[in-house]
């Protein structure tokens, strides 16, 4: 892109930090639009506003007007996120919603790893834009599927006033199993995101190779992930402190481990290997607390999704750039370190968590997830 649009790489990297930007405030701030006037027919609009944003990113050469097509595509698959994951919260109850918001919280953590691999075999086939290309088409798919077999879900529409939505914002920060919860997932998910960001200079400036490497490892790491999430599925009815509590210890003591090893011999193998132990109960502590955090208050299901999901993305985006600047990642002894501070400050977190819930009184099946 910098050489086809005779830009420079910060504004280039702009693109990318205008969507999340855009994607995480739209989720905060636009959940209560769902919740207030439905999910079918903003889901519609949403689509719609993301295929005609890639077509216009496809057609343009202009990087301000790359950059205001950005901008919008964050805001339109923040509405999207957020009405589908009430559109499982709306249609299922019980197991089964559990079941369906555990599987979409599978499906968003590891997208992020594993589109990167494809799109660069996209970009290396066929240029930049052939991923705009795809994701035109592929939206357009799904709006044509919508149009074919979608309705609207929701049951009761919450009035759309200030008082209104203040109260409803307030009711969901007060649980405090909720609110200190957001900073269990932004953790969490920061240290997928570290390990993002450092490891193509591991790869191909320590060990001198190629990027398609790099990609093999996001893939490896994004299948850990995967695997962490489908195996919070399956003991999706076990007390939620134990769970979190021993995925947490299990992932200290890896690191602990990592850090030693690489103090005195390491290669690229043993960092993946850690990497997999730590990822996939990152994906099983993530999978695990987004799904309860959801399904804590179905009457504002893409309000709570909004909030748990913006705010955990604006706590991971400040935290990884913050240790990524700072330990200056550069092999696997720096990497394990960033995974030892991460995980030390998820400890006290989760003791508060564990008293919260005890101070509301929640039953022991409540504590798993709430139908």
């Amino acid at each position: 892109m910098v050489s086809d649009l005779h830009v420079s790489a910060a504004d280039i990297k702009l693109t990318m930090t205008i969507f999340l930007i855009s994607y995480g405030i739209g989720q905060l701030l636009l959940g209560r639009l769902v919740d207030s006037y439905g999910r079918y027919q903003i889901n519609l609009v949403s689509l719609s506003v993301f295929i005609l944003c890639n077509v216009g990113i496809i057609l343009t050469s202009r990087i301000d007007l790359i950059l205001l097509m950005r901008s919008i595509q964050g805001l339109a698959i923040a509405l999207i996120m957020v009405s589908r994951r009430a559109f499982f919260i709306d249609v299922y109850a019980g197991e089964k919603r559990k079941y369906y918001t555990s599987l979409l919280t599978v499906v968003w953590s590891t997208a992020p790893i594993i589109a990167p691999f494809a799109g660069g075999y996209l970009q290396s086939g066929l240029g930049w834009r052939a991923n705009f290309y795809f994701l035109a088409i592929y939206a357009f798919v799904m709006l044509v599927l919508e149009l074919i077999y979608g309705g609207e879900t929701i049951l009761t529409k919450q009035p759309f006033h200030p008082k209104a939505i203040l109260r409803t914002y307030g009711e969901l920060l007060k649980a405090y199993d909720f609110s200190i919860g957001i900073l269990v997932l932004g953790l969490s998910y920061a240290m997928v995101m570290v390990f993002g960001m450092a490891i193509p200079f591991i790869v191909e400036h320590g060990f001198n190779l190629s990027p398609v490497v790099t990609g093999y490892c996001a893939l490896i790491s994004g299948g850990a992930i995967f695997a962490g999430g489908l195996f919070a599925k399956q003991v999706i009815n076990r007390p939620l402190e134990r769970k979190l509590r021993i995925a947490n210890l299990v992932q200290i003591i890896t690191a602990i481990a990592m850090f030693m090893t690489g103090a005195i011999y390491y290669n690229l193998y043993t960092i993946i290997i850690f990497v997999v132990i730590i990822h996939f109960f990152q994906g099983f502590t993530y999978n695990t607390y987004f799904t309860y955090a959801v399904n804590r208050f179905p009457a504002y299901a893409a309000t709570a999704s909004g909030v748990v999901s913006g705010a955990s993305y604006v706590v991971f985006s400040i935290v990884s750039y913050l240790i990524a600047g700072t330990l200056r990642i550069s092999d696997q002894k720096t990497l394990s370190l960033s995974y030892i501070v991460i995980l030390a400050c998820i400890i006290p977190i989760l003791a508060l968590v564990n008293k919260a819930l005890s101070t509301s009184g929640r039953s022991t099946r409540l504590r798993k997830y709430p139908d």
